[in-house]
């Protein structure tokens, strides 16, 4: 999958460097298309979004993390399947920490 094209049409000006990073950071979960999907509707998998994304990666918690989530959930609405790369670029946006990662 093209990582960068999926995140360009939410963000044109994304930085490959950035993408790359979240790409490395997810590593082997991206192999398989379950793991590499988010499931919105899974209130579980936000919360593990919250906690190991915005929590320990992004250093935010709490209604930060979960306006974050919030608004990258509203801005990918259209899209059946949300790559994990994009989702997490997009919270990280969102949160003000791409230059962090």
């Amino acid at each position: 999958m093209d990582y960068l094209a999926d995140v360009k049409v939410y963000d044109a000006e994304a930085d490959e460097a950035v993408v790359n990073k979240i790409v490395k950071h997810l590593g082997i979960a991206l192999r398989n298309r379950d793991s590499a999907l988010v499931s919105t509707s899974d209130p579980e998998e936000l919360a593990r979004v919250k906690a190991n994304w915005c929590g320990k990666k992004l250093g935010v918690t709490g209604a930060d993390a979960d306006k974050a989530v919030e608004e990258t959930i509203t801005a990918m609405k259209a899209d059946r399947t949300k790559s994990r790369v994009t989702f997490y670029y997009l919270v990280a946006k969102h949160l003000g920490k791409l230059e962090t990662l």
